[in-house]
């Protein structure tokens, strides 16, 4: 069988101020603080998971915070101009009147194709989507004012921005084993096997576009689900064989991971669902406490010291 990724696994941005950052995915949008860990290639800066209760693969959006003075950069072309999450159908009444309290502008709609959806941006202006989606059969962390029912299942979908798509549609379908569902004009839909919430990526054609520039407020990269380490090292070889340089299997912990950057520029990375984020810490006690991998433990005075003091709120615990 040819090798092929299960959907996304996570998507990572940058932002501003941590406390701000914690603050609006926690308790405005209802995400669970998985993992609070650093950044493994500068442990001066926080990494934040947020995702469903135990932070499966496909519900991840986490977070480089750099501090409330960071530049702002600007979202464009070669990047993940747009991520959207999952909701159950006829959840968007309640999102949208919850975040008009909260003071946030939204915009009422659909998507491309036809999805009813609201937009909204985080404080740092990262372009998000809520977009209802029947038949997601996965479960949403549920908070004191956020019911299950109502509640961000994981991703729907990611959006990326290319001048050109033909190279990047070709990577995805012969390479990564994604195929083609819809197109919609300037738009391309594609989707791992089973087409479910979480597995969409579209490509959108946006040739006078700028280029994005990095920054708080725009996405870093996007990772792709290699269901085993066997899957992703066929994976690289096929990367390889493609000829895009590809990283070594890097380790972070929580995954392995390996990373490229696609034709259109936007940086991939593939990555296998285990071991997941209870090996370091209990369930129950998910994103409670700075974890550090083994090579920086030795170091954590000194990154204690670096990083910004946060408060997590005690309902991230799980009772």
């Amino acid at each position: 069988m040819t090798p092929s990724v299960s959907g996304i696994h996570h998507i990572t941005a940058m932002a501003g101020d941590p406390q701000v950052n914690l603050d609006f995915y926690t308790r405005t949008l209802g995400l669970r603080l998985v993992k609070r860990t650093v950044n493994f290639d500068d442990p001066t800066t926080y990494h934040f998971y947020y995702g469903d209760e135990t932070g499966t693969p496909g519900s991840l959006l986490t977070f480089f915070p750099w501090g409330g003075d960071a530049p702002r950069g600007r979202i464009g072309t070669a990047q993940v101009a747009l991520t959207s999450f999952a909701v159950n159908p006829g959840a968007l009444t309640f999102w949208t009147e919850r975040l008009s309290a909260a003071g946030l502008t939204t915009g009422a709609g659909s998507t491309p194709f036809g999805e009813p959806a609201v937009s909204l941006r985080d404080p740092d202006g990262l372009g998000l989507q809520l977009v209802e989606a029947p038949d997601d059969g996965r479960t949403g962390w549920a908070t004191a004012d956020i019911p299950e029912t109502v509640a961000i299942r994981g991703f729907h979908a990611a959006a990326l921005s290319l001048v050109a798509t033909e190279r990047t549609a070709r990577l995805l379908t012969e390479v990564m084993g994604l195929r083609v569902l819809r197109e919609e004009g300037d738009r391309v839909r594609l989707v791992a096997d089973n087409a479910n919430p979480g597995t969409i990526v579209d490509l959108a054609l946006e040739p006078t576009r700028a280029r994005g520039l990095l920054g708080t407020g725009v996405v870093h990269h996007i990772a792709f689900r290699a269901a085993t380490a066997d899957v992703q090292l066929a994976l690289r070889d096929r990367v390889e064989a493609h000829g895009l340089p590809v990283t070594p299997v890097l380790d972070r912990s929580y995954f392995r991971s390996i990373y490229y950057r696609e034709p259109g520029g936007v940086l991939f990375e593939v990555a296998t669902d285990a071991p997941g984020f209870t090996i370091d810490e209990p369930a129950q006690e998910l994103g409670m406490h700075l974890k550090l991998p083994a090579w920086l433990e030795s170091h954590r005075g000194e990154i204690e010291s670096q990083v910004d003091p946060i408060i997590v709120p005690d309902s991230n615990r799980r009772a």
